[in-house]
């Protein structure tokens, strides 16, 4: 007996069969033959997308503010300014100012 695999949609393929479902013009018995997918999973895709729909248009204010400095650049910055401000320290001393 063979092993049957689950079958993998692209994405694709999801979205035209979540935009037919959210037209409403079928219902999801004729989506599922149609598409020959299962009507659960249709609803789960449909369901996935409405949910996540919003960040769709959120994502180019989310980069802008996620577009601050690059922390390792800063960090290796401070430990640079430590080490020249501890050399000048000592420095310092040595001179007695």
């Amino acid at each position: 007996m063979k092993k049957q695999t689950r079958k993998k949609f692209s994405p694709d393929f999801k979205a035209k069969v979540v935009l037919e479902a959210i037209k409403n013009q079928f219902t999801l018995a004729e989506l599922s033959k149609k598409f020959d997918v299962s009507p659960v999973a249709i609803s789960k895709w449909k369901g996935e997308f409405l949910g996540n729909m919003v960040s769709v248009f959120e994502k180019d204010n989310v980069k802008k503010q996620d577009e601050g400095p690059d922390l390792d650049q800063l960090y290796s910055q401070i430990g640079q300014l430590k080490v020249e401000n501890d050399f000048l320290k000592k420095s310092c001393r040595k001179l007695g100012i």
